[in-house]
């Protein structure tokens, strides 16, 4: 059975159609457009945020220059721009994978209006891997804000040039097959081992050498310390641009980057990296929707899109409930993977 279409709204209709309403009601909306032009209230939608803090305070669980780092500083810089605060200073505290910075935060900052921590799925698997004392209960979430994907690559002298090569190479010796990623029991370990399954290599014997951010991944390849690396786009697309790096394929289902998936060459795996803004556990409820308010404004502004677009990275807004039932499907996901690919501190 074929359904009607919906009668076209004026709005939706072409400019014919729009001349031929009826005089009055194009008067009344004319009219009605007019006052909220002049109202005293009214402002661009694009306009200074509400200012929340003269100061405000990002720590970043993680070395200068990774993905986290990346993030945290261009939040700051957006958040400053749309007016939201005067000024940001910023903290990182690197190593296992957040885990550190996560109890730092939480000891020094749970209370603490004016500070907010960065955090993503590396911090959710690194918690279900070292099942540390303080964990993502004692934060607040405030608001996923990007997805990114993962890039394996090798040095640009490296014999695998493509999926097949990794394939054979890891059904060959997976001892030898060295592998530089992020923190251990992260989304770039994770994806490792997914890899080796869908190669039907034994990732048991898979050896993995965690680093605490994306330079010193790329310095590990460089030097010969490992055979291939995983990091995210944004943090290898330099050392791709200039050579130093080939890349193997994208965590993604589909081409992104002008990088083929692994999907496309035969390999079943794929997956998606997330980061996200927290506060402390013990600021109320009215001061995190000002600060939520704030971050939101932040990413509507034209410095952290301009962020986006030089990272690569995709725009993944959620807040709220939703992104509460979201981080408990990911805690979930992230102590199953852990179990089933024992996964190894």
């Amino acid at each position: 059975m074929r359904l009607a279409p919906d009668p076209p709204s004026e709005a939706s209709a072409g400019p014919a159609a729009r001349d031929a309403a009826p005089p009055r009601r194009r008067l009344l909306a004319q009219g009605a457009a007019l006052a909220v032009l002049c109202s005293p209230l009214a402002r661009p939608a694009t306009g200074a945020a509400r200012r929340v803090a003269s100061s405000l305070r990002i720590v970043i669980p993680a070395n200068a220059g990774g993905g986290w780092d990346q993030t945290g500083r261009a939040l700051g810089a957006a958040l400053v721009a749309c007016g939201a605060a005067e000024r940001v200073e910023y903290e990182n505290v690197g190593g296992k994978g957040g885990t550190i910075g996560l109890a730092r935060f939480a000891e020094r900052h749970g209370d603490d209006p004016d500070a907010l921590l960065i955090g993503g799925m590396v911090m959710v698997g690194a918690v279900a891997l070292q099942k540390p004392a303080v964990n993502m209960s004692h934060i607040q979430p405030i608001a996923r804000l990007t997805s990114d994907y993962l890039v394996v690559a090798v040095p640009a002298d490296s014999p695998i040039r493509n999926a097949r090569d990794l394939v054979a190479a890891l059904r060959a010796d997976p001892a030898r097959q060295s592998f530089a990623g992020g923190s251990a029991g992260g989304v770039d370990h994770m994806f490792v081992y997914l890899l080796a399954r869908a190669a039907k290599a034994d990732p048991a014997h898979l050896v993995y050498k965690p680093f605490p951010g994306g330079a010193q991944v790329i310095e590990a390849l460089l030097k010969g310390d490992a055979r291939m690396g995983v990091s995210g786009y944004s943090e290898f697309s330099e050392a791709l641009a200039g050579g130093r790096l080939r890349a193997i394929g994208v965590s993604a289902r589909r081409e992104l980057f002008g990088l083929p998936s692994f999907r496309k060459q035969g390999l079943d795996a794929d997956m998606a990296n997330w980061r996200a803004v927290f506060t402390g556990r013990q600021v109320g409820a009215a001061r995190v929707q000002a600060l939520l308010d704030a971050v939101k404004q932040a990413t509507q502004h034209d410095s952290w899109q301009r962020a986006l677009r030089h990272n690569r990275w995709e725009p993944s807004w959620q807040a709220g409930r939703d992104f509460s039932s979201f981080l408990e499907q990911e805690h979930t996901m992230a102590s199953a993977m852990t179990y089933l690919l024992k996964l190894r501190n």
